[in-house]
């Protein structure tokens, strides 16, 4: 595959003419130097290295760059959900280290317990047995191995479009080119793929979410009667791309995996722990998942831990290991989880993501009614989605003028990131106030108008 001709994915890419020009414009020579570093060390791949900037601090919903500009970091790889650096955490973990530092593989300890306890009694339903994981990617694979021994099945079921890590495993699962083709592929044996459920942009051809849901559930469905080797379906209850599933989508697709013997796998790595204005994104909806993965927000932002938390009865592999890994109750990443919880327990972040995202829907469909580039605005809670095109009529994807309004909008102190190419993708920390929620839009606002009279007509 030659480079250039994938575009859509889950970032946006870094190899650009127009991050060239900005890069140009606004990267200070200290900055360029440790750049050029980066790029020495560093292997290079689409939306990574080589790198757009360097930082030098994060705290709260700010990042700050080595010439010390700052950003409201509305991207954050959806880890900084209680905000960067927050005390709290900072101190548990020093407190932590100072009392344990590790526990040697075959230990427990008691952060790893408490951790374990704490993801049982908030998780919906009856999940109540874990295995923890450093990455979001490796839990995504331990959850599919659990699948795989409790129904003797070797298949899984996912959708195009959507992202669930980079491992081999993970990346078969996914339905990103970038991530699951080219010089990479193939991959694993047995990853089936289905059109996700859209709306605005629907596969299938619909013109509304709910037809969009009711040919989507059809179409897995279809695939699962058959083929009888599926184990699992794994899906992102919302889309981070992002898209909100239609009302009653996952109970049908609940219904049509338990007919069928699958199992039901949520990836809530970008979304669970209050992303999207509930504990889980698939509260919204009333659906427990068999197993339901966790990972990015869990580790406070500063230290990496992920989890698949599945039904007890799926405790079914104990010859097994199926994680076994160096870190698994590893106390000060255990600890920092646990906190990260507690933190988002007690300053009652999911209902300010909630209501925080409510009003920024109102003012982004405000928004929509007044610049015509806007096709659609979507989400819900702190994941929002603004669908940039070429003409309402149309719905051509525009991603050129995403782009122009991404580097815009880091002029004046906004980063987010592009999905898909044209959908600029809003995810704030859970500590978002109603005013740095106010200001985004409005910069994201001024920086669209600008961009769209500069363009040749």
């Amino acid at each position: 595959m030659m480079l250039g001709t994938v575009t859509e994915s889950e970032g946006d890419t870094n190899l650009t003419s127009r991050r060239t020009a900005w890069q140009a414009a606004s990267i200070d020579t200290p900055t360029a130097r440790l750049l050029a570093r980066d790029e020495q060390v560093f292997l290079r791949q689409s939306v990574s290295t080589p790198c757009l900037n360097a930082v030098r601090k994060a705290e709260g919903v700010w990042i700050e760059d080595v010439a010390g500009r700052r950003y409201m970091d509305f991207h954050g790889n959806n880890v900084h959900h209680i905000g960067y650096g927050h005390p709290r955490l900072k101190k548990a973990i020093a407190d932590q280290m100072d009392a344990l530092p590790f526990a040697p593989r075959r230990y427990t300890c008691e952060p790893a317990v408490q951790l374990a306890e704490k993801l049982a009694a908030i998780t919906p339903g009856r999940l109540g047995k874990l295995l923890l994981t450093t990455g979001g990617s490796d839990a995504i694979e331990v959850a599919v191995k659990i699948a795989r021994a409790a129904t003797g099945r070797t298949k899984t079921l996912s959708f195009w479009d959507a992202f669930h890590g980079a491992g081999t495993g993970a990346a078969a699962m996914s339905g990103e080119t970038l991530f699951r083709s080219g010089p990479a592929a193939p991959l694993v044996a047995g990853a089936l793929h289905v059109a996700p459920f859209g709306g605005y942009r629907c596969p299938y051809g619909t013109t509304s979410p709910e037809e969009s849901g009711t040919a989507c559930a059809r179409m897995i469905d279809y695939v699962l009667a058959r083929d009888p080797d599926v184990a699992c379906l794994v899906a992102e209850p919302t889309r981070a791309v992002p898209y909100v599933a239609p009302p009653g989508f996952w109970a049908e697709v609940r219904r049509i995996c338990d007919r069928r013997g699958v199992l039901l796998i949520f990836d809530e790595i970008p979304t669970g722990l209050g992303k999207t204005g509930r504990m889980f994104s698939c509260q919204h909806d009333g659906v427990e998942p068999d197993i339901l993965v966790l990972g990015k927000g869990l580790g406070g932002g500063i230290l990496p831990i992920a989890c698949a938390i599945a039904r007890p009865e799926l405790d079914v592999a104990g010859d097994w290991a199926f994680g076994h890994y160096t870190h698994e109750k590893n106390p000060v990443t255990t600890r920092a989880a646990l906190t990260t919880i507690e933190i988002i327990e007690d300053e009652d972040l999911v209902a300010n993501a909630e209501r925080v995202g409510a009003r920024a829907l109102v003012r982004l469909h405000g928004l929509k009614e007044r610049v015509g580039a806007i096709g659609d605005v979507r989400g819900r809670g702190c994941l929002l989605g603004i669908e940039l095109v070429r003409s309402r009529e149309g719905r051509e994807p525009d991603g050129d003028l995403a782009e122009a309004v991404l580097y815009r909008a880091l002029d004046r102190g906004l980063s987010f990131k592009t999905t898909m190419g044209n959908v600029l993708t809003l995810t704030p920390p859970l500590t978002v106030s109603e005013a740095e929620m106010d200001k985004a839009v409005a910069i994201i606002e001024d920086c669209l108008i600008e961009a769209t009279a500069q363009r040749p007509h």
